[in-house]
């Protein structure tokens, strides 16, 4: 199986709270006027990426790891992940707030739902004025406070808010209470989970007039109750790596990229590029492949050694 810079079909979720953002910004090929997200790489059962692109066009990103699970995640993360791809990457466009909700660590989801935690990190690429994002408390609560705060309708008294701009970012370990808010395109990098606790939906109604169903007692245990520290600043040097979050799950780089880098890899892990601004393209055994803002690409770890060209801001992401 002859391997190149792979994309895939978007897999798009209509959400409550969504709008149409992922078109009028990214140029996803949206129908709806309540489109939340756009799932980029993902195989979430269900849920599974297909490539749109090249002579594999039509296939599944999880056909491809049954057939060469080296070459396309890495000797590394196949030998900690089997033929399991770890990761899920989205963009989202919240026209109004999300819930606010928390994620199970990987013991609790595990027993619970056989499922990976959710460690997740967002980049904002686009915040309207004032927009904000809920991330913990203020102060060190606990499970009392928490329930008798959220019976009285006062959560949101107890917890933390930050107003955000773009170019900022967040990284949410498991059991963080959070909520992103509305106005704001967010790219976000987590484990391959869709595990979510429910905590409170600010009583909003679906078209037929339900509340979205709520997860309270799950959450209890859930929760990490301390004070947490979720933003990450980071350098921006020009045709350099920077690293903004490098945890066990994945590393996540600013590459701000301007004319020609040569990127070397050591076959261990597959890469990622999310094109955050700008256009550029990939160079590979004479190949040249053109992403702009809003694409998503996965690079099999057997792509060693190929060229990144253009004036663009890109995450890079893999497993270290």
């Amino acid at each position: 199986m002859k391997l190149y810079p792979l994309q895939f079909e978007p897999i798009l979720k209509e959400r409550i709270w969504g709008g149409t953002k992922l078109k009028t910004i990214l140029n996803k090929p949206i129908t709806s006027d309540i489109t939340g997200e756009s799932w980029e790489i993902s195989t979430v059962e269900g849920d599974v990426s297909v490539v749109s692109n090249g002579d594999l066009a039509g296939k599944s990103l999880n056909d491809l790891i049954q057939v060469a699970p080296e070459d396309i995640l890495g000797t590394e993360v196949y030998r900690r992940f089997g033929k399991q791809f770890p990761l899920l990457f989205k963009y989202l466009d919240a026209r109004e707030d999300l819930s606010i909700q928390v994620h199970p660590n990987d013991e609790l989801a595990k027993k619970r739902h056989n499922s990976f935690g959710k460690t997740e990190m967002w980049f904002i690429m686009q915040a309207d004025e004032n927009a904000r994002i809920i991330v913990g408390f203020k102060e060190k609560s606990n499970a009392t406070e928490y329930v008798e705060n959220l019976k009285n309708k006062t959560l949101l008294s107890i917890l933390d808010d930050f107003i955000v701009k773009s170019g900022d970012v967040f990284f949410l370990e498991t059991g963080t209470v959070h909520a992103i808010g509305a106005g704001l395109v967010v790219a976000e990098i987590q484990q391959t989970s869709d595990i979510t606790y429910r905590l409170y939906d600010f009583d909003r109604v679906d078209a037929a007039g339900n509340e979205r169903e709520l997860h309270v007692d799950l959450a209890l245990d859930a929760i990490n109750y301390d004070e947490v520290d979720t933003f990450r600043s980071y350098t921006k040097d020009i045709n350099q790596s920077n690293t903004i979050v490098n945890c066990p799950y994945f590393t996540t780089n600013f590459l701000p990229l301007e004319g020609e880098k040569i990127i070397k890899n050591n076959g261990n892990s597959f890469s990622v590029y999310m094109c955050i601004e700008g256009t550029f393209e990939i160079e590979f055994q004479n190949l040249r492949f053109q992403y702009k803002k809003g694409d998503t690409v996965l690079i099999p770890a057997a792509l060693k050694t190929f060229i990144l060209n253009g004036k663009a801001s890109i995450l890079e992401i893999y497993i270290s």
